[in-house]
């Protein structure tokens, strides 16, 4: 097994353009993703200020797969998951952040008896509904508005799909971008499942069965179905169904062994340093109770505070398990949906990063913040609140930090299976 830099690298075939280890399909597909979130969110915020909403950072994640079905007007709760294909469970918790960030409100359905109890606010002495801003207390017939601000965000959110995407045809050429839509277009045609239009932001950890409907489409119908969907899109949709796979069959789901697992070994490193490597958030890479059995955490012997992490055996195993894994799948999908399909996603998800001008990868420009964003340097409030608190503030270095090192290194840096962050809006 092949090292890069002291820690485990993912192949030791490397791609003759750039020195680099070949990275796995999957992972590619996430940095595409991610870099293309991260574009579109940074103009969604910058719009969005524009409009007097300063600091609204809320990802493409929570338009594609629940916003957008409410806007056009209200829904029920048990409505809004079913056309989102997700669980009550992961409505709720959702819908609550979004009450929280004033976003949505929430109203007992016209069946209820009785109206949702109240209480005052204990941070703004307001009165508001019991549980109000959390998932507790919603029920399946309350029915789902969007507020104002929330209007504003539906009414910003659709053009950024065809700006961004006009704009990676400008950057890159459009002949560059139709060689990548053509084979996602051609294998997502040909995918069993009835899938979101996002990667969802809840689904983490493995499911004993499949969660998404399995389909069976006629062709015709499948390329109409699939010609209309942007670029996020198809993306999300072929990652997800490359994790679900390996979901099935890996003892640790894709997001933890694309993530943290892949980047550590037996040789202990600052958990400090999890965030630099995988690209995440350092609450999305926290090493929370999913990967605690992976993972043996103890104090740092060099210095006074903090720990270190390594791999625990089960953790070693499981990043064998994810290094066949993710090529054995790949190797299915040449002979599923094609060797010249698959290997004309690849090349093509490549050449994006192999692309450069005098100033470094093309892939960077789409990364660079604009004036007036969290991850320009701008102190906006968290959402939610009305003045930017020291967490607000921490978690705004945060993110111009981890924007610092996707510009820097495209390839090296973005992760390799995005983490969906509540606290940046489930944005990257």
């Amino acid at each position: 097994m092949a090292k890069a830099n002291g820690r485990l690298a993912v192949s030791a075939v490397h791609n003759a353009a750039s020195g680099r280890p070949l990275r796995p399909l999957s992972a590619l597909l996430s940095q595409v993703l991610v870099a293309f979130t991260v574009e579109f969110d940074n103009e969604f915020e910058r719009q969005m200020a524009e409009a007097g909403d300063r600091g609204a950072r809320l990802s493409l994640v929570v338009w594609a797969n629940l916003l957008r079905f409410v806007s056009d007007g209200a829904l029920a709760v048990h409505e809004l998951a079913a056309r989102a294909m997700a669980t009550q469970d992961e409505i709720r918790f959702r819908l609550g952040c979004l009450e929280r960030w004033r976003f949505v409100v929430l109203e007992p359905g016209d069946a209820a008896r009785r109206p949702a109890p109240t209480r005052f606010h204990r941070l703004s002495g307001r009165e508001r509904r019991a549980g109000w801003g959390s998932g507790r207390g919603i029920s399946a017939d309350w029915v789902v508005r969007l507020t104002s601000r929330g209007l504003r965000a539906s009414r910003i959110w659709p053009p950024l799909f065809d700006v961004v995407e006009q704009r990676w045809e400008k950057r890159f050429g459009k002949d560059e971008i139709d060689n990548l839509r053509t084979p996602l277009l051609k294998i997502a045609d040909r995918l069993e499942m009835d899938l979101p239009e996002a990667l969802p932001p809840d689904r983490q950890g493995r499911d004993d069965e499949d969660p998404y409907p399995h389909v069976a489409r006629k062709k015709n119908e499948a390329v109409a179905s699939s010609s209309r969907q942007t670029l996020p899109t198809l993306l999300s949709r072929l990652l997800l169904a490359f994790r679900l796979e390996f979901d099935r069959e890996s003892p640790a789901p894709l997001s933890l062994c694309a993530n943290t697992i892949r980047v550590l070994d037996e040789k202990p490193i600052r958990l400090a340093e999890i965030p630099r490597l995988t690209g995440g958030s350092p609450e999305a890479t926290d090493i929370g109770w999913q990967i605690k059995p992976y993972v043996a955490v103890m104090p740092d012997p060099a210095a006074k505070r903090g720990k270190v992490v390594c791999l625990s055996p089960p953790g070693l195993e499981a990043q064998r398990t994810y290094l066949r894994l993710v090529s054995e799948i790949e190797s299915r999908w040449e002979k599923r949906f094609g060797k010249q399909e698959v290997n004309a996603l690849r090349r093509a998800l490549e050449s994006l990063f192999d692309r450069h001008n005098e100033s470094g990868p093309l892939l960077s420009e789409g990364l660079e913040p604009p004036e007036g964003t969290v991850r320009a340097g701008d102190e906006a409030p968290a959402l939610g609140r009305r003045e930017p608190g020291p967490a607000a503030l921490q978690r705004a270095r945060d993110l111009v930090a981890q924007t610092q090192l996707f510009i820097s290194d495209p390839a090296g840096s973005l992760p390799h299976y995005p983490l969906w962050d509540m606290n940046r809006g489930f944005g990257p």
